[in-house]
């Protein structure tokens, strides 16, 4: 099952990557003067992230209401 696996793997990356950013973000807005542009730009790729994320456990996750 390699191609589940390389799935996995996929999400583990993503949830990283979105930790990784909200920590960014957390420093950034923690700054005296944040860069605004700069934080905006972090919470839309987040926001990105997060629906991918959610996208691939959708798919590895069966619809149990169906």
């Amino acid at each position: 099952m390699e191609g589940g696996t390389d799935i996995l793997a996929r999400l583990n990356l993503l949830r990283l990557e979105h930790r990784d950013l909200d920590s960014a973000i957390v420093a950034l807005g923690a700054s005296g003067a944040p860069d605004q542009l700069q934080l905006m730009r972090l919470k839309k790729r987040k926001l990105k992230l997060r629906d991918e994320i959610q996208q691939i456990e959708d798919q590895l996750i069966p619809d149990i209401i169906a």
